[in-house]
């Protein structure tokens, strides 16, 4: 799933068995990985952050690493969900491209494509929104968020027919895992009913979609340096892409509290927590031991701490950015391989899917 955030509704969460997390999906995962495909991606709207590192660029190598084909998706029609105009466009695709290898990605494991590259995809558009009714749209909870948050005057067509076009990524490589937040339960769940109506409608006999299960992530609650959601655009967030200087003068203005004593308490003291957290993590070590060892060491002792956990942790990783950002050549030459790969996929299912629908003349 991309970077879109929903808001759903509690009565969408936890109802459905076909959503809810399979306890037993991550031995599978382990022990089949061949049978599984999963389906990732991000909008090229700026620089990844710490937030996307621990949130979900880790588990995607993770997931590679186990042996499960991997489909990495740059959305760059989506940047038009809620701009009027995309701007440095190719410098973000080329941003989000570095920060995936310098992860850890690999290329040769993992299918690394742009959205407006693969024709067959966005075909798959068309016959999907048929299946979905106007009202459905405008109770999706991606969609009215969205709205909400929208930088533009106006919202485009684009914006309220995106959960569809997600749906899209998903189904044109036939992904039948998608990780995923619980808060992104409500879209993955639109996903699978386009995938139940189309095979009822047009493939009763064998069916075309499977339908995704979601792996649910528990993302760590980062927040950003003023206390709010890390964000993109927001600029409160430390960049993958920052040297170790900016990331101190970052986490040095990060938000606290006028408490001595440094404890984790994600509930009472949110902005220390979630710097205590981040030490905990690039550490690789439990937030309430390091909060204790802190004690009553002060705010400023915190953020030393993090500062140097932070560069010690994303050193190497940095150093592999800035040797692969040398050779611009090497990027495009991923792109170019990842893009006919997805296009071979989605081409294949775009003729299932016009053979089913009796378009295929």
């Amino acid at each position: 799933m991309h970077d879109h955030q929903l808001s759903p509704p509690s009565s969408m969460l936890g109802t459905d068995p076909a959503v809810e997390q399979d306890s037993s999906l991550e031995d599978q995962l382990r022990v089949n990985p061949d049978r599984f495909r999963v389906l990732t991606g991000d909008r090229p709207t700026g620089s990844l952050h710490l937030g996307h590192y621990f949130g979900t660029l880790q588990n995607r190598v993770r997931l590679q690493n186990l042996g499960v084909e991997s489909f990495v998706l740059i959305a760059d029609y989506q940047v038009l969900t809620d701009r009027d105009v995309a701007n440095n466009l190719e410098l973000a695709v080329h941003g989000l491209v570095l920060d995936y290898l310098a992860v850890g990605i690999d290329p040769l494991r993992t299918t690394i494509f742009t959205h407006s590259a693969i024709a067959a995809l966005n075909q798959l558009l068309l016959p999907f929104l048929s299946l979905v009714s106007v009202a459905e749209l405008e109770r999706n909870p991606t969609v009215k968020d969205e709205i909400t948050h929208s930088k533009q005057s106006s919202v485009s067509g684009l914006m309220f027919t995106y959960p569809v076009h997600q749906a899209a990524d998903i189904l044109f490589c036939k992904a039948n895992v998608v990780p995923v937040g619980k808060d992104q339960l409500p879209h993955l769940e639109l996903t699978r009913t386009i995938a139940r109506r189309f095979n009822t409608r047009y493939a009763p006999e064998k069916s075309i979609f499977a339908e995704p299960t979601a792996l649910l992530s528990a993302a760590p609650l980062l927040l950003g340096t003023d206390g709010g959601k890390m964000s993109k655009s927001r600029n409160n967030a430390v960049a993958l892409a920052d040297d170790a200087d900016t990331t101190a003068r970052l986490i040095r203005g990060a938000k606290t509290d006028s408490f001595r004593q440094i404890s984790y308490d994600p509930e009472h003291r949110p902005e220390v927590s979630s710097l205590v957290l981040l030490a905990a993590l690039c550490q690789n070590k439990d937030p309430y031991e390091v909060g204790d060892e802190l004690g009553s060491a002060g705010s400023g002792a915190l953020k030393s701490l993090v500062i140097d956990a932070v560069n010690e942790h994303l050193a190497p990783i940095r150093a592999r950015r800035i040797e692969l950002a040398k050779d611009p050549g090497y990027l495009r030459d991923v792109l170019r391989v990842g893009n006919q790969r997805a296009n071979a996929v989605a081409e294949q299912t775009l003729e299932e899917v016009r053979k089913a629908m009796k378009t295929y003349y």
